[in-house]
């Protein structure tokens, strides 16, 4: 059944995960169709926030984008293709001997993007993506493209930060089309946002003592932490402090005499972007996750909100599995504000141009390998 959602401009989601992407398209004015991905959990929240899209959940090599087609797009082709394939492992924290299998599942965009004849096919991944480990993977994923009459644009290393997310998170994207658009200078000319921070994400929320929950939403729950975990909070500096200032008795023996891991035990500042959130956003023995102010680490509703999940979206799952939901996706708004570009590719843009900035100034995004 074609779908009858509006405006035009229509995406597919490829491993769409709790769908963070999704929600970007649809603010952005994009009508998604159909997403796959196979994370049962991811998929549950999935299909609480987006019912009315189709959800393929299953293994992507088992899904024929022929169905997707004839199903979901009656027969005519998506204008935009997402493929957000499972970034650990290209991550530069993946430091496994052994070659990771799934950095082939980046590969299937080949069949799909030949079935489903996307006007723009985007690419979005770590900066590992690009390393040099990874060379021969991008060379058989651009013969493939070419194959099927897309030219694949070199990596392009983006901070979502520059785009109005309160975080600062490197990014790597690739874009396919069929034409010889200028894609590298599009992107790279696109208008900067003001940068936005943590107290502007979260500062209006409830303030929490360790093991308080905000009783209005469940997600806003302090974690409970131990007596020691408290000593050390307790003697982290408000507003950014890091471990440094922990006297002796309370470091831990693993950090005496090593100035490694410094963000463990950090506190986020109040008028900064916050550091990357990962899967353990919410222990601060794994990262700078501590409250700006509060001892204790930040909740799972912050970190969505520092991920710019609307304040609304729900997580299926128990408090790990909705903190690697969140810690892996995509910021809803960055993938917003490059809806414009997008829109502008597929021509779908109101002047069918791109805002861009004053020649001379600075680029938001870079050229070649990010690492």
């Amino acid at each position: 059944m074609l779908s009858t959602c509006s405006p035009p401009p229509t995406a597919v989601d490829l491993y769409s995960g709790s769908g963070a992407v999704t929600q970007g398209l649809v603010e952005g004015g994009f009508c998604v169709v159909a997403a796959v991905d196979n994370d049962a959990v991811a998929c549950a929240t999935y299909r609480l926030n987006h019912p009315g899209v189709r959800l393929y959940e299953k293994d992507i090599k088992r899904v024929a984008p022929g169905q997707i087609r004839k199903t979901e797009l009656g027969g005519q082709d998506v204008d935009l293709l997402v493929v957000c394939a499972p970034c650990q492992p290209f991550s530069s924290q993946n430091r496994a001997k052994a070659a990771d299998p799934r950095v082939r599942l980046l590969l299937q965009s080949i069949r799909f993007a030949g079935v489903l004849k996307p006007k723009v096919v985007l690419f979005e991944n770590v900066p590992g993506l690009a390393a040099k480990r990874h060379a021969a993977l991008i060379s058989e994923l651009r013969r493939g493209l070419a194959k099927k009459g897309y030219q694949l644009s070199d990596p392009l290393k983006i901070d979502a930060a520059n785009f109005g997310v309160p975080q600062r998170r490197l990014r790597c994207m690739m874009l396919a089309t069929r034409s010889k658009l200028p894609v590298q200078d599009l992107l790279a000319r696109l208008v900067p946002l003001s940068r936005k921070t943590v107290r502007s994400a979260i500062g209006n929320l409830q303030r929490l003592k360790s093991g308080e929950c905000d009783p209005n939403d469940a997600l806003h729950r302090a974690r409970t932490h131990q007596p020691i975990a408290m000593k050390r909070l307790a003697k982290i500096p408000k507003d950014g402090g890091s471990r440094s200032a922990l006297p002796r008795d309370l470091e831990l023996q693993c950090h005496r005499g090593h100035r490694g891991h410094p963000d463990v035990y950090g506190r986020m500042a109040w008028d900064q972007v916050a550091p990357t959130l990962t899967t353990g956003c919410t222990d601060v023995t794994r990262g700078r996750f501590a409250h700006p102010e509060d001892d204790r680490a930040i909740t799972l509703r912050e970190a969505a909100l520092l991920q710019t999940f609307p304040p609304s979206y729900q997580f299926t799952g128990n408090s790990s599995e909705v903190a690697a939901q969140i810690g892996n996706a995509v910021p809803v708004r960055l993938v917003a504000e490059l809806a414009a570009a997008f829109r502008s590719l597929i021509g779908f843009a109101p002047n069918g141009s791109v805002p861009v900035r004053p020649s001379g100034t600075s680029s938001l995004a870079k050229r070649g390998s990010p690492e």
